[in-house]
């Protein structure tokens, strides 16, 4: 269509000039870019939007694009604003013109303001801040298989379209602002959220290499497990059925079998639902219930990674480039998508093989660095109990402490290997803020009541972090929200629900944030100061990925010890805490096959 008042297509030198001069004098500026696809690694930039003022936007077609707006770009005292400006970061970078200077990203600002909200996209934001209903970009592509490129739609659609986005971070930006000051958010966004951009975009661009034939053998070996399965599971069953298909599974379940459904919950049209968390309550009812749990597991292996990672693999780069997102946990941990390496089911033999796939280029080997047993570490720094400090200050092991404690094992007995993994267990669901049917449901062969006497018995050996989960509850029924030392929020009004389910899942949410938001903000922490010292995106040295606790570097093989004491020294002093951080460092040829380093190197 025609342009829209106030938003300019500069589309001729004339024009290019007179904005240029304008742009000049500016000092920040929110910026977007338009592209050929939503991966940035793969989009071809077609053009720019630029406002810096509320309903004044321009758009430069990628023809027009000079050095000198380059050079703006590159300028890092001119303020870029932009809605998830990694992707634009990473689009430019790859269009040779680098961006400097991002100072606010609005999806980002949002995410921290609201952690829980469902949606953070710049639709979403326009209509829910001011009233006003975007131009959908399914209005210009169209949908499903008839969808088109942005390449194929008319210049002015896409300079109205793209000034509309820019205008309204440009919005955005300003009142999102004023709400992280109220919030007392700044701190969180500015230096630790902001910075890690950069970070992340450059591990994203950088990459990690696949070996494919390791995953076509696994694939062959898992298309052989599940056959095998299959052929168990009918005998179970006495027919042979589609597993996969929920009406036949309910079918063999509750009527063939007689599975009794006393505690399942109805979905649509009174049916009980076969998903994941119901099921869970069937097992031990029937050997069936437990095959069918291993061959989803091995279904799902099989699907989303041997046969979907070579997919995955960019044909210019020859590798990997997984997508981290800082705006999807609620609790400020990161997530990956495609593939997301965070769920990648380790439980199985199989599930594990899958990081042997993950290997390290010539000339280099796969480092890992992570925290060990950070968030138990956090339990007691913030809780300040006396016991907990006392095994970790001495570098003991707080499993084997928790299981001396709860199963009454004397001082110079080493506890069973079982004693130590149900202490661990009970350790973990304590700071998941899980009752005592939910520890019971996590450990087989345990009663409920057996599981409240642990819980009890573990309140009076950690009194000061029972008082502390308590104080946390507490504060959160007041306030509606939790905090952690650093300063990131979660808003939990639902803590105050009169539905018993929904207010003890917001409980257990209260209890697990400030240790597991710590952790993710520690390590963030930690990125950015190794980004800061060229130990991320050094020719010799780059860092890759981030799983949670555990950070992936690549390292010449030759300078290793040169660079792995200063990445540990980096991620254990990043933050004081009343007992040590510790980091543990292993290197290899991939990324499952390493060897543990010892701390001296």
């Amino acid at each position: 269509g025609p342009p829209v008042e106030g938003y300019e297509l500069i589309d001729e030198p004339e024009k290019y000039k007179e904005f240029m001069a304008k742009l000049q004098e500016q000092k920040k500026f929110a910026i977007d870019t338009e592209t050929t696809s939503i991966d940035p690694l793969r989009g071809e930039l077609l053009g720019i939007g630029i406002c810096w003022k509320k309903s004044r936007a321009y758009y430069l077609p990628r023809t027009i694009l000079g050095p000198e707006l380059a050079k703006i770009f590159q300028d890092q005292e001119i303020k870029k604003i932009g809605h998830n400006i990694k992707y634009d970061y990473l689009v430019l970078k790859r269009a040779g013109m680098p961006l400097a200077g991002m100072a606010f990203d609005t999806m980002i600002a949002a995410y921290l303001l609201n952690s829980g909200a469902r949606a953070f996209d710049i639709d979403t934001l326009s209509f829910n801040e001011f009233g006003f209903r975007k131009t959908k970009i399914e209005s210009l592509i169209g949908i499903g298989r008839a969808q088109t490129s942005m390449a194929d739609v008319s210049l002015e659609q896409i300079s109205n379209y793209c000034c509309e986005d820019t205008d309204f971070t440009w919005r955005l930006a300003e009142k999102l602002e004023k709400r992280l000051e109220e919030m007392k958010l700044t701190h969180v966004f500015q230096d630790i959220e902001m910075p890690l951009i950069t970070v992340l975009a450059e591990m994203e661009h950088c990459g990690i290499r696949i070996d494919p034939s390791i995953l076509k053998e696994l694939s062959k070996e898992a298309t052989t497990e599940i056959g095998t399965l299959e052929r168990k599971i009918w005998k179970q069953a006495g027919q042979e059925f589609n597993i996969a298909s929920p009406i036949q599974l309910k079918q063999i379940l509750f009527e063939k079998l007689g599975i009794p459904t006393e505690e399942l919950k109805r979905g649509k049209a009174g049916l009980f639902s076969t998903a994941a968390t119901e099921l869970e309550k069937l097992r031990g009812l029937h050997p069936i219930i437990d095959l069918i749990f291993e061959w989803r597991e091995l279904s799902k292996l099989k699907n989303t990674y041997f046969d979907a990672l070579p997919k995955l693999i960019n044909p210019e780069t020859g590798r990997l480039h997984t997508s981290f997102n800082q705006t999807i946990a609620a609790t400020g941990r990161l997530s990956s998508s495609d593939p997301n390496l965070q769920n990648i089911p380790i439980r199985t033999e199989l599930g594990r093989k899958i990081r042997r796939a993950f290997v390290a280029d010539e000339g280099f080997k796969l480092v890992s660095a992570d925290y060990s047993q950070i968030e138990l570490r956090l339990a007691a720094h913030l809780s300040g109990d006396a016991k907990m400090i006392k095994v970790f200050a001495k570098g003991g092991d707080i499993h084997e402490a928790t299981a001396h404690e709860l199963f009454g094992v004397s001082e110079g007995e080493a506890p069973a290997p079982e004693m130590r993994r149900l202490a661990k267990t009970v350790n973990f669901a304590v700071l998941y803020g899980a009752s005592a049917y939910g520890i019971a449901s996590r450990i087989p062969g345990v009663s409920r009541a057996q599981a409240q006497e642990f819980i009890d018995r573990y309140f009076k050996v950690y009194a000061d972090l029972a008082r502390y989960l308590e104080q946390i509850t507490q504060e959160t029924r007041k306030t509606g929200l939790v905090r952690n030392e650093i300063g990131r929020v979660r808003l939990l009004p639902e803590i105050n629900s009169s539905q018993f389910q929904v207010r003890s899942a917001a409980e257990r949410a209260a209890i697990n944030m400030p240790f597991q938001s710590m952790n993710a903000d520690i390590i963030k922490m930690a990125m950015n100061k190794l980004g800061e010292s060229d130990l991320t995106t050094n020719e010799d040295c780059r860092l890759l990925l981030q799983v949670h606790d555990e950070l992936v570097f690549e390292i010449a093989a030759g300078k290793i010890k040169n660079f792995v004491p200063k990445i540990v020294k980096i991620m254990s002093e990043i933050y004081k805490l009343k007992v040590p951080l510790v980091v543990e460092a292993k290197a290899g040829n991939n990324w499952e096959e390493m060897k543990r380093m010892n701390q001296e190197l």
